[in-house]
C-alpha cells in the first residue's frame, strides 16, 4: 500500500525486473514498507551527495570502496540522506555483500538488498517508474470520484454537511470545518465503522479532544491530520475562508484522502461564497425592508404582510425598534454576511421575534423586535445588546482604537409607530456616537443630543460654543490643569460640591479654586440656573462643532 507519493520498497522487489534478479533482503527487513519515491542508478563513491531521500538505490558496487572503513562512510551517507534502499547487483565486484556493509545497514536501519543475478537496471527503472506514475494516476481517480460525488450531492440540493460526510465517509474518520480562527462550523461523521471505532462516537465529543491540542497547533498538525485551508479568495486575512480538519481517529490517512480534501475545499469554497452572498443579499433585504419602513414608503397596514414575507411574525404585541451603528471605518469593510449571522445565531437566546437587517453604507443594523407587553423593554434591550455587541465580536469587527458599537433603543409601539421609531433610533445612533460608551442607549433621553446633531452645520452652533467655553478650551490648551473636566464632573453633578471633589480625587479647596478660576474665565457665576444649562448645552454640542 503506498504511503506517502509512490510504492513501498517491499512492493518494488515484487515486481518482475528485480524478481528476476533473485533478490535478498540482507538488512534492514523490518524496513520494507518504505516509499520509493524514484530510482536512481550510480556507481561513484560521492553518490549520496547527488540524491534527495526516498530513492531506490541501483549500483554494481564499484562505488562501494574496498576498505571496510569507505563501505562504512557509503552506508551511513546513504542512511543520512533518507533513501528507500540499497540494491547491489552481485557480479564482478562482490559474489557476496561484505560482513562490514550488512552490519552498517542493519545498524542504520537502511534496507540492503543483494542481486543474485543480473538484471537490466534500466528496465527495473522503467518498471518501478511506471508503478509509481499508476500509482498517481489510481489515487487521483479515487479523489475525482469523491469530487463527482460531491458536486452530485451539491447539484441534488444540498450542502456542506452532505460534502463532508462524503468525506468522512471516503476517509473512514470524522472531519471537521472550522473557520480560520479555530471555531467550529460543521462535523460530519462516517456512516459506518468498526463498533470500537472513536470514530461511532458523536464527533463533538472528538472535537472538544481536538481542542485541547490547539494551543500545539501552531507547531504543526496532530500526528497523523489532515489540515486543508478552504480558500477565500482574499489577501491577508482574507486569503483563508475556513478549514478542513481530518484527524486520523479509527484509521490512518493517505495520501489519497489529502488529495480528496483538497478538491473537497475547493467545493466548499464556492459553497461558503455563494452562502454568504445569499446571507448579505437576504439581511440587505430586510434592512432595506426596514429602512423603507422607516422613511415612511411602506404604509402601516402594508407592513405586517412584508414582514411576514421575510419571516417575521411578532403575535400581537408591541414592536420595540433598536439600531446598531458601527464605526464609521469598520462598515465600509465590514464582512456583513457574517456579522448577520453571528448577530441572529446570539439572538436565538433571547426568546423574542427578531427582524434584523443591514445597511452597510449607513453602517447601521436596524431591528424589529416583537415584545409580550411593554414592561419587558429594558429587560429585552439588555439581552439584545448584549448580543449586537457579541456579533460584532464574532464577525472580528472590533478594531484597537474604534469607537465601540452604539446601541440605541427606541419605544415600544404598533406599527405606525415602529416607522417613526426607527427613524428616530437610527438618527440617534448617529448622534450618539463619541458619547460615553454604554450597553445601550434610550432613545428618549438622547434628544438634546440629537437636536444639537441636527444642528451641526449651522455656524450659529459652533459660535455658541465658543461664546460659552471659548476662554476655557483656550485655556486648557497652554495651561495646566485642564479645567473642562473639572466643569464637565460639577455639571454632571449639579452643582454638588463634595460629589465632583470626590470623583475627581480632590480636596475641597482644590475644587473650590478651580471652580473660581473656571468663572474667572468665562466670566460668569457657575450658581446661576441659565449659566449652568447654557454650560452644559456647550459642553454636549463641542462633539458636533469642534
Amino acid at each position: 500500500m503506498e504511503s506517502q507519493d509512490g510504492i513501498t520498497v517491499q512492493r518494488a522487489l515484487e515486481l518482475p525486473g528485480l524478481r528476476a534478479g533473485l533478490p535478498e533482503v540482507v538488512a534492514g527487513a523490518d524496513r520494507l514498507n518504505r516509499t520509493v519515491r524514484w530510482v536512481h542508478a550510480g556507481e561513484v563513491p560521492n553518490i549520496a551527495s547527488l540524491l534527495k531521500g526516498g530513492e531506490l538505490l541501483l549500483t554494481t558496487g564499484l562505488g562501494l570502496g574496498t576498505r571496510p572503513a569507505e563501505q562504512r562512510a557509503f552506508v551511513r551517507a546513504l542512511a543520512e540522506r533518507g533513501i528507500a534502499a540499497l540494491v547491489v547487483e552481485l557480479g564482478p565486484r562482490f559474489d557476496r555483500l561484505p560482513a562490514t556493509l550488512v552490519e552498517t545497514a542493519g545498524a542504520a536501519g537502511l534496507p540492503l538488498v543483494q542481486l543474485h543475478r543480473e538484471v537490466p537496471f534500466v528496465t527495473v527503472t522503467e518498471e518501478v517508474h511506471t508503478e509509481i506514475v499508476n500509482g498517481h494516476y489510481a489515487l487521483l481517480r479515487r479523489a475525482e470520484e469523491v469530487h463527482r460525488r460531491c458536486t452530485e450531492a451539491l447539484l441534488d440540493g444540498g450542502g456542506v454537511p452532505q460534502v463532508l460526510r462524503i468525506l468522512a465517509d471516503f476517509a473512514a474518520n470524522p472531519v471537521f470545518l472550522e473557520t480560520a480562527e479555530g471555531r467550529l462550523l460543521y462535523a460530519a461523521a462516517p456512516a459506518a465503522g468498526p463498533a470500537s471505532a472513536p470514530a461511532a462516537a458523536d464527533p463533538l465529543q472528538i472535537w472538544e479532544g481536538l481542542r485541547g491540542q490547539r494551543a500545539a497547533r501552531a507547531a504543526g498538525p496532530p500526528a497523523g491530520a489532515v489540515l486543508v485551508d478552504v480558500p477565500g479568495g482574499g489577501h491577508g486575512s482574507g486569503a483563508v475562508r475556513a478549514r478542513l480538519v481530518l484527524p486520523a481517529v479509527s484509521a490512518p490517512l493517505l495520501p489519497v484522502h489529502r488529495m480528496a480534501a483538497e478538491r473537497a475545499a475547493g467545493i466548499l469554497a464556492v459553497v461558503l461564497m455563494q452562502a454568504r452572498q445569499d446571507e448579505e443579499l437576504a439581511a440587505r433585504g430586510r434592512g432595506d425592508f426596514l429602512t423603507d419602513l422607516a422613511g415612511g414608503r411602506i404604509r402601516a397596514e402594508d407592513a405586517p404582510a412584508q414582514a411576514r414575507v421575510l419571516g417575521f411574525r411578532p403575535g400581537d404585541g408591541p414592536l420595540l425598534p433598536v439600531v446598531m451603528r458601527l464605526a464609521s471605518e469598520l462598515a465600509p469593510s465590514g464582512n456583513w454576511a457574517l456579522l448577520a449571522r453571528a448577530v441572529l445565531e446570539e439572538l436565538s437566546s433571547v426568546g423574542v421575534p427578531v427582524l434584523l437587517g443591514v445597511r452597510p453604507v449607513e453602517g447601521r443594523v436596524p431591528l424589529l423586535l416583537g415584545l409580550r407587553s411593554d414592561g419587558e423593554r429594558t429587560a429585552v434591550a439588555d439581552r439584545v445588546a448584549t448580543a449586537l455587541r457579541a456579533g460584532v465580536e464574532r464577525a472580528g469587527l472590533e478594531r484597537p482604537g474604534a469607537q465601540p458599537p452604539v446601541v440605541v433603543v427606541g419605544v415600544p409601539g404598533n406599527w405606525a409607530a415602529a416607522s417613526a421609531g426607527l427613524r428616530h433610533a437610527a438618527e440617534t445612533a448617529t448622534a450618539a456616537q463619541g458619547l460615553t460608551d454604554l450597553p445601550w442607549y434610550d432613545a428618549r433621553r438622547l434628544d438634546i443630543d440629537l437636536l444639537l446633531w441636527r444642528l451641526r452645520d449651522h455656524p450659529d452652533l459652533a459660535a455658541f460654543v465658543d461664546r460659552a467655553i471659548g476662554p476655557l478650551r483656550a485655556h486648557d490648551r497652554t495651561a495646566r490643569p485642564a479645567l473642562l473636566p473639572t466643569l464637565e464632573v460639577f455639571l454632571a453633578h449639579a452643582g454638588r460640591k463634595a460629589e465632583t471633589a470626590r470623583e475627581l480625587h480632590l480636596n475641597r479647596q482644590t475644587l473650590y479654586n478651580r471652580l473660581a478660576r473656571i468663572a474667572e474665565l468665562l466670566g460668569t457665576d457657575l450658581d446661576d440656573p441659565q449659566t449652568v444649562l447654557a454650560l452644559s448645552l456647550a459642553l454636549r454640542a463641542r462633539r458636533h462643532a469642534p
